[in-house]
């Protein structure tokens, strides 16, 4: 039995979410009739007390669409220097949206308002771009699924607000935070101008990520889509995928958390492992000595049945999921005793 913890966007649709799919409802969604689609759109919109949704192919995408839209050439996007945006989306905030970014270094990828103001420019300062943008991730990936909780996140607005700034969630992994802090969507849509949420990780999706904002927003985004190739036509299929894991997934989340936490507990028996990430959500991240490369370790724990990735040239990290189970968990103690 392989055990695969590399990502929680492997997981395979279940046997009822594929039902969901194979009776939807279809139209063409570029001209806006696929009922199926139109009514995740609304399902997420009204989740979260936003206005309008965008169905989109991926996370990566909804993020670059939201930073494009909200910003014109020459502008700044202020981000940790650990984001999904930053990381992991291909320069697509120079190429995308002709932007460029301010990179501060917070506590596990986690920005302050101190660390906003510190990364503001003057608009008087012509030698400087325009402060436009903020973005959060939450939880954030390279963290170690580390999350932002509602206070925290309105004391960034604040400043956002005395500066006029927008503020974009990446929300890639954010009901993992929401289970655990048991706060309520709708607060998200009142302090974010955008927001993220992708439906293929911890929900279990085979694709498929959300933008939510205001409806002008949407229809300046929706435009975007559809230059970078994003239009889609009977997308139904997918969103009733989307339909259903908004129903029936996200409570279950809190499985992920205590496997996750089980999996930590083992690895702090091993020799070999020098630290551990707090494990806040479904992300498990742990360092090696400098005598032992990540690359070299994961090809190791393959053999026996088990994968990572490495996150680092000292770091493996392994993400907890819809399809990893309590039988699997107490297997992969065994391996690696």
């Amino acid at each position: 039995m392989l055990i695969d913890l590399r990502s929680d966007t492997i997981t395979l649709p279940t046997p009822a979410m594929r039902e969901a799919m194979f009776t939807a409802p279809l139209g063409d969604d570029v001209l806006g009739d696929d009922p199926t689609v139109n009514a995740l759109e609304a399902k997420a919109a009204a989740m979260f007390g936003m206005e309008a949704a965008l169905f989109c192919a991926s996370g990566t995408m909804t993020n670059q669409l939201a930073i494009r839209t909200h910003t014109r050439p020459g502008d700044d996007v202020i981000c940790d220097y650990l984001s999904h945006v930053y990381q992991y989306e291909g320069g697509g905030i120079s190429v995308n949206a002709l932007a460029s970014a301010s990179l501060a270094h917070g506590e596990r990828g986690k920005l302050t308002p101190a660390l906003v103001r510190d990364y503001i420019y003057s608009p008087a300062d012509s030698h400087k771009p325009l402060s436009r943008l903020v973005v959060l991730e939450n939880t954030i990936n390279k963290g170690g699924g580390c999350y932002y909780t509602i206070p925290e996140i309105a004391a960034i607005r604040k400043v956002c607000d005395e500066y006029g700034l927008q503020l974009h969630l990446d929300g890639a992994r954010l009901f993992n935070a929401l289970v655990e802090t048991g706060e309520p969507t709708t607060a998200y849509g009142q302090l974010f101008d955008s927001i993220s949420i992708c439906l293929s990780k911890g929900l279990g999706c085979p694709v498929g990520s959300l933008l939510l904002g205001k409806a002008d927003f949407i229809h300046q985004a929706r435009r975007y889509r559809k230059l970078m190739g994003g239009g889609w036509r009977q997308a139904g299929f997918l969103a009733a995928a989307g339909i259903y894991a908004l129903d029936h997934h996200v409570d279950r989340l809190k499985q992920d958390h205590v496997r996750a936490r089980r999996i930590g507990a083992m690895l702090e028996r091993l020799p070999d492992v020098v630290e551990i990430l707090p494990i806040d959500t479904n992300i498990v991240i742990f360092r090696l000595p400098e005598t032992i490369l990540a690359a070299d370790y994961v090809q190791q724990l393959e053999t026996k049945g088990i994968r990572g990735i490495a996150f680092g040239k000292h770091q493996v990290r392994f993400v907890t999921h819809l399809d990893f189970t309590d039988e699997q968990l107490t297997n992969m103690e065994a391996r690696l005793k």
